[in-house]
């Protein structure tokens, strides 16, 4: 027995072929009971067959083995559970013969509340609470719903029965084939499925109505939804149509499955997953309410649902051979998501959007506490930390750079060669790296080796000396440290113009261009017209230093909108990281900051505003007395750009102009801008009386809820009161999901502690407690006692799995002193787990920064002089 614990993988002398599985869920007494039937080749000598198991019961009489022509049965003289592990040892008292043959287990086991494995889910009908059955398998939890071979390389195919109470809808990853009614019982058998990994099954079963469509090509798609919901689902639908159909031309391959449906669960961990044919969603992620959602929500709604529908190929149809290559699933559906709502939605400009992802990604990879994309994975409880901002979104943002850098047809011509040629198997990230070298001519693995393989990333330093631009590469982290890496960095720039533009791969520490060869003049010192921009339209994964005088030329380009959107955000995003590691003076940002007040790009004013609150917060822990000065420059910043929305959607505006108004009026009512919350409370007052009041339409409405909250108080608590009564009363996901974003915002800590409490009440489901951590500056001690006072109970209710790993971030991140490190060092001491270790530590490394950039910004003499200057600023 002892040979097979502490391993990281299965033994690999049995491969699984077949499952025929057969579940019976007790929706009242939340558990189910089930058989499977393996049939497996046994490949090597041996007396034991080893597969993962947790939380199940086996009935040890009940399994059997038997050869594949049935002239004999053995039965194991042990089985053994070993939990640690999450596996289960059939031992037999002689070697099982090779080749095939069938391994029969019965089991039970419970329907959890913990949104994993086989868990069920709660839902309303008629005022009455019922319980639905819903399986979550990813990354290794299909062990608690039968024993199986929990490898993503393990593949097999599926017959799946489910015996069900008859007025409830069973559905799994294939279409019905038939369907018998017994009493109140009935037993529906699903067809056999193609071959694919455990982690993609998937069964739910409840009570649902749903609307349907079909793909040109006759493959029918349908959306589930509760009772009563049925239209929410009409817009997931016509997206889902019509990326099936893209993604058939893009891949050069057709939908495997004769149906896909798609399926909103109330409580759901993540925010959708990927199985094969049954798609399921929080309801945020897939319903879209015509009179209750905002612009943003819908947004949401279709790259959702095109990042799921991207894994029916990349993930799928052709998985990863292990979780080490997780992020060659999640990168690439990210980057391909985005490519499908360009394609169905182009004026979203949704590629300028995408920097949101590069952004994040870039935030977590300077941290030194990063990882590689590609992580080592030595045992299934490492999973679920790497399911972050590194595999998601520097994973699209490395793709999108490669992409950037090979041409879009050729690399769409190699992805589709290496989806053929993997179909059915598994792929490793070389594997996609040799196909797209193969189909550009490209050295692509000697080039994304340096990305994958290594964490963190450069900041190119450029400087323009004696008519010679010099660029010098070092690894960039947020704590000004200097890091060793080094990249070969796919270098764009321009000159002046977008026609201007040069390409090369810098593959040393250092390197420098002759300008004039560059430009073909030698015209370019104290020209201001002559800027010079790296990185066009911030396609790389990189950051870049300008030198004092590149950087007043890309001010005064900025001014003078000579530059694309892209390339404004880039510039901006590039100083505030300069700027909090210290490289670069918080007078400089804010002066850079200044240049974009003639800004309406809807992205590079959502990033002004998200880093207007980041620098808000840091200089009043910094230099608290000059917070007045600073509200009025951030209301000077924004205050045009509301008056151009106002506060009602206008005849015939852009998806881009509903998404940013309410980030506009959100931040102004953060900054205390009276004009703004008076404005607010009126129309909250309306909407209180009248919840169709044209006077708060979606996308004002966290606006208006934030704007309140700011007007709370201990004493005066009837915002706080109406909200709650609102989220008490609507059905609407959406609409819970954006009051609790807004409660914790109040300055009143004895209001935040109030609110901290109720997220943990079950009137909030456990999948939304981490909206309501969104606590203003004067509720984070407030946070913090309460978390140390909650702790035990957060670790039940939540853990272990991504959720608890967000009130550990969220609670802890914001601080900025050393004392603070202390304590929370000492806390989790006797506390941390496994799976909370890396945010923990990168939480804590988040601290420090803040601690050595608020110490940066008092030791800036003419910080004061600055921001007085600006904020009496007339634009």
């Amino acid at each position: 027995m002892e040979q097979f614990k502490g391993q990281s993988r299965l033994p690999k002398f049995a491969v699984p072929k077949k499952y025929d599985l057969k579940l019976k869920p007790d929706l009242i007494d939340c558990k189910f009971n089930g058989t499977v039937e393996i049939n497996i080749d046994i490949k090597s000598e041996t007396k034991f067959l080893v597969l993962n198991a947790a939380d199940l019961v086996f009935h040890n009489d009940s399994v059997f083995y038997k050869t594949h022509n049935a002239d004999k049965v053995f039965k194991p003289s042990v089985v053994e559970l070993v939990e640690a592990d999450e596996i289960v040892v059939f031992g037999f008292d002689e070697s099982l013969p090779l080749g095939e043959g069938v391994l029969g287990v019965t089991f039970d086991g419970t329907l959890n509340d913990r949104m994993k494995g086989f868990y069920r889910s709660s839902y309303e009908i008629n005022g009455e609470k019922k319980n639905m059955a819903v399986t979550q398998f990813e990354p290794a939890d299909a062990r608690r719903c039968f024993p199986c071979w929990d490898e993503p390389a393990a593949k097999a195919t599926f017959k799946i029965t489910l015996v069900v109470p008859s007025d409830l809808v069973a559905l799994s990853n294939m279409p019905v084939v038939d369907e018998k009614l017994d009493g109140d019982l009935k037993t529906v058998s699903f067809q056999e499925s193609p071959i694919m990994s455990t982690y993609l099954v998937a069964a739910v079963v409840g009570l649902f109505d749903y609307v349907e469509d079909h793909t040109p090509d006759g493959i029918k798609v349908r959306v589930y939804t509760q009772v009563g919901k049925v239209n929410q689902g009409k817009f997931a639908l016509d997206v889902a149509v019509k990326t099936l159909d893209l993604y058939k031309e893009y891949f050069e391959t057709p939908y495997t499955l004769p149906k896909l449906d798609m399926i909103a669960i109330p409580d759901f961990a993540a925010g959708a997953m990927e199985n094969y044919g049954l798609v399921t969603y929080r309801e945020t992620a897939l319903l879209y309410d015509e009179q209750h959602s905002a612009a943003a929500n819908k947004q949401r709604v279709a790259i959702v649902v095109a990042h799921e529908l991207a894994h029916q190929w990349f993930g799928n149809l052709v998985t990863m051979e292990w979780w080490t290559h997780l992020w060659l699933n999640e990168g690439f559906a990210t980057w391909v998501s985005y490519l499908a709502a360009d394609s169905l939605f182009p004026e979203w400009k949704i590629w300028t959007q995408f920097l949101d992802q590069t952004t994040d990604g870039l935030r977590l990879d300077g941290l030194a506490e990063s990882h590689p994309i590609e992580v080592d994975i030595n045992h299934a409880s490492e999973i679920d930390e790497i399911f972050d901002a590194i595999s998601y979104r520097k994973g699209a943002s490395v793709i999108r750079m490669l992409q950037s850098y090979l041409g879009a047809e050729p690399f769409q011509r190699s992805l589709a060669s290496y989806i053929k040629k993997f179909a059915c198997s598994n792929a490793r990230t070389e594997d996609l790296w040799a196909s797209l070298e193969e189909g550009s001519g490209e050295p692509v693995n000697m080039l994304m080796n340096s990305w994958t393989k290594q964490m963190g990333y450069p900041v190119i330093s450029v400087q323009l000396k004696d008519n010679k631009l010099e660029f010098d590469q070092s690894q960039f982290l947020q704590s000004g440290a200097s890091g060793n890496g080094q990249w070969i960095v796919p270098i764009t720039l321009c000159c002046g113009s977008y026609e201007a533009h040069k390409n090369f791969l810098l593959r040393s520490k250092s390197e420098s261009l002759d300008v004039v060869e560059l430009l073909g003049s030698s015209d370019v010192k104290g020209n201001h017209e002559q800027w010079i921009k790296l990185n066009i339209d911030q396609a790389g994964f990189y950051r870049v230093k300008y030198d004092d005088d590149l950087q007043a030329r890309l001010r005064y380009a900025i001014e003078a909108s000579s530059l694309s959107a892209t390339d404004r955000f880039g510039i901006l995003d590039d100083s505030y990281a300069l700027s909090m590691a210290c490289k670069q003076s918080l007078s400089s940002l804010f002066t850079l900051m200044s240049a974009y007040r003639k800004e309406l790009d809807y992205t590079v004013l959502s990033h002004l505003i998200t880093v207007s609150f980041k620098v808000a917060t840091i200089t009043a822990d910094a230099v608290p007395e000059l917070s007045t000065y600073l509200k009025q420059f951030f209301i000077n910043l924004f205050q045009s750009s509301a008056e151009r929305l106002g506060w009602e959607p206008r005849q015939g505006e852009s998806h881009l102009d509903a998404m940013l108004r309410g980030e506009i009026l959100t931040a102004l009512a953060i900054f205390g801008h009276d004009l703004t919350l008076n404005e607010a409370v009126r129309r909250f007052r309306a909407f209180v009386d009248d919840r169709n009041s044209p006077l708060l339409p979606p996308d004002s409405r966290k606006a208006a809820y934030v704007a309140v909250m700011q007007t709370v108080t201990a004493s005066n608590r009837w915002g706080y009161d109406a909200l709650l009564k609102i989220y008490r009363e609507t059905d609407l996901s959406q609409e819970k999901t954006r009051i609790l974003g807004s409660l914790a915002s109040c300055p009143d800590p004895s209001i935040v502690l109030e609110v901290l409490n109720f997220v943990l009440s079950p009137e909030v489901r456990s999948q939304d407690a981490v909206f309501g951590l969104a606590v203003s500056r004067e509720g984070r001690e407030t946070a913090w006692c309460w978390l140390k006072e909650k702790w035990d109970h957060i670790l039940t209710t939540y853990g272990p799995g991504f959720l608890v790993t967000r009130f550990v971030g969220a609670v802890v991140s914001p601080f900025s002193s050393t004392d603070k490190v202390a304590e929370v060092e000492e806390f989790f001491a006797t506390r941390t787990k496994p799976f909370i270790a890396r945010t923990l530590k990168q939480s804590l490394e988040r601290v420090h920064i803040n601690t050595k950039w608020v110490q940066s910004i008092r030791d800036e003499k003419s910080f004061g002089e600055v921001i007085k200057e600006l904020a009496h600023r007339n634009y």
